[in-house]
């Protein structure tokens, strides 16, 4: 009977934990101590709603462990709105931020799909650059006929080069076209020529 009774005190304590830890774990996302800010992160992750508790957190925290615990935890829990706020940070002036949110970003590449093709038209092109990097991750057929409609129109030289560099890898014969007219237009571009030539020769071998 003792074993019953202790087995139904538990069950109720952990109830009770579980009802505070939300609560408790937001509080200690606010504290002044780093690391109470980081395992509060990282408890968060138990709990659907904390999304936005999290994005607001991340707006304002400096300390790169705590924010990596905030991106961790956003990666297991966010959903699509959750992924479409991340994009927002690729146009931060820190340049540790930006890296650390596409890395959390290409985690879930899934959700990124729609948020990369809005990223593709940014006035940035180092967003724009992101956004390249991030088809690379979805191993979607759809990614080769994106890259090629990026081709047709961008005008700045790295984009560009990041496009070229990923259809040397996943690209079909279906590039040679529009390949040969960026050399065209770039052919004042050494890197875009060269580039281009490695791409070309792989595919005209297979």
């Amino acid at each position: 009977m003792s074993l019953i009774k202790k087995s139904a005190a538990t069950a109720v304590a952990t109830l009770e934990t579980q009802a505070e830890s939300l609560s408790d774990c937001l509080t200690a996302l606010t504290s002044s101590q780093p690391d109470h800010r980081r395992q509060a992160a990282i408890r968060l992750a138990q709990f659907a709603e904390a999304g936005p508790y999290l994005l607001k957190a991340l707006a304002i925290e400096d300390i790169r462990a705590v924010r990596e615990a905030i991106l961790s935890t956003l990666i297991k829990i966010g959903d699509a709105d959750c992924v479409s706020a991340l994009s927002d940070y690729l146009r931060s002036d820190e340049v540790s931020l930006r890296n650390e949110v596409f890395e959390a970003l290409k985690a879930r590449a899934s959700l990124s799909i729609p948020v990369t093709q809005s990223l593709l038209k940014d006035d940035d092109p180092d967003v724009r650059i992101y956004a390249v990097n991030l088809l690379e991750e979805m191993h979607d057929p759809a990614v080769e006929q994106t890259l090629l409609e990026v081709l047709a129109h961008e005008t700045h030289v790295n984009v560009c080069a990041t496009v070229v560099n990923l259809l040397g890898e996943i690209g079909t014969v279906a590039c040679v076209p529009v390949l040969t007219q960026l050399k065209n237009r770039f052919a004042d571009e050494p890197y875009i020529c060269f580039a281009a030539d490695l791409t070309l020769g792989r595919l005209h071998a297979h």
